[in-house]
């Protein structure tokens, strides 16, 4: 079982480290032009869903295929993503690192059985259709049958969330929020159950915990800053422009991919978060409004009279936290950027036809 999550471990690593450039321009993208960003701009912020809903997910899928059976896996790996993110409203970075490199997978074995056997001449005739009437029906599979799953497993994160805090549990909701952002489903998580719920009790009480519990920056300050301190290769490198983007421009979604790509780094997110909650429950802690974006200038502005103490006390407790066992599991685990690849990972665990 260890050995298997090493390996599912290696290939989301394999797959989203290529593509953190294009996460990095993104983070740049949104935190300057979105409305509550640096340099507002109504033209230029139209890029941000696009590349969020579409780029990044086929980035991610076209990888995990190439990383299987080359140029022609990538292709029918963005193919079969494009079914996913039609199918669905959220960012699919779920589906297109499990959709990608399975399709790729599929054709691999068509092709090792019918290749060597096509008459000279026919190839190029092979290889377009085969994987263009192969491509088409795996989407079309996955339009149908995968992107319900994937939606239930979104409302599921979404629902399990609001049952903790409904029930009194806090800092136990950091669970499921803390799995729900890393699948870039954090917005339906904020805005769908948390930012309504502070809301209302805002009204009544002048402020409200629940701002508090998916926007806080401190469990993805610390996770960066584990990287930067114990991380390798272009983890580490990058670690600190995300600083930038996430803790001052209040782009979370650049540190997903740094728990995307080593999974065991989820325990550091629920570390920080968990460790903060408990704080700002002790210490009544609570914003006046949603702060948005989730940067640590929007944190200031939202503070109640009297709450910076209980509010930013949470943020360091959360960093802290977070970055001290994020250092530890990696140096106990080590990301490795020539951890074993995808196509290990499902020869190993997909029965050969």
């Amino acid at each position: 079982m260890k050995e298997s999550i090493q390996r599912v471990g290696g290939a989301m690593s394999g797959m989203v480290i290529p593509n953190i450039g294009a996460f990095i321009a993104w983070g740049l993208i949104t935190a300057l032009y979105i409305p509550t960003g640096w340099l507002p701009n109504e033209d230029l912020v139209q890029m941000v869903g696009p590349m969020i809903l579409t780029l990044l997910p086929l980035l991610l899928g076209y990888t995990g295929g190439k990383m299987v059976h080359g140029h022609r896996g990538g292709v029918i790996g963005a193919v079969v993503t494009t079914a996913i993110i039609v199918a669905t409203s959220s960012p699919q970075f779920l589906g297109a690192m499990a959709v990608g490199p399975a399709a790729a997978w599929i054709l691999k074995q068509i092709d090792s059985r019918l290749q060597d056997n096509i008459p000279e001449g026919f190839e190029m005739l092979y290889d377009n259709f085969s994987l263009g009437i192969l491509g088409w029906g795996l989407a079309v599979l996955a339009f149908n049958i995968i992107s319900p799953i994937l939606e239930a497993i979104t409302n599921a994160l979404g629902n399990g969330a609001a049952a903790l805090v409904d029930s009194g549990l806090v800092p136990l909701a950091d669970i499921p929020i803390e799995v729900a952002k890393v699948l870039f489903l954090n917005n339906a998580v904020n805005q769908g159950v948390l930012t309504p719920l502070g809301a209302a009790e805002s009204a009544e009480t002048g402020q409200s915990i629940y701002f508090l519990l998916e926007t806080n920056p401190g469990p993805g300050l610390g996770l960066l800053l584990a990287y930067w301190f114990a991380g390798t290769g272009m983890w580490k490198e990058s670690a600190p422009g995300s600083i930038i983007i996430h803790f001052f421009g209040g782009i979370h979604e650049i540190y997903f991919p740094y728990v995307l790509g080593h999974p065991i780094m989820i325990i550091a997110m629920w570390a920080g978060g968990i460790s903060a909650d408990l704080w700002f429950v002790a210490t009544g802690a609570g914003l006046v409004g949603p702060p948005s974006p989730g940067s640590i200038f929007a944190y200031i502005a939202m503070l109640p009279k009297g709450g910076a103490f209980a509010v930013l006390g949470g943020v360091a407790i959360a960093t802290a936290a977070s970055a001290v066992v994020g250092v530890i599991l990696l140096r106990a685990r080590p990301i490795k950027e020539t951890d074993s690849g995808v196509e290990d990972t499902i020869e190993s665990n997909i029965p050969t036809v």
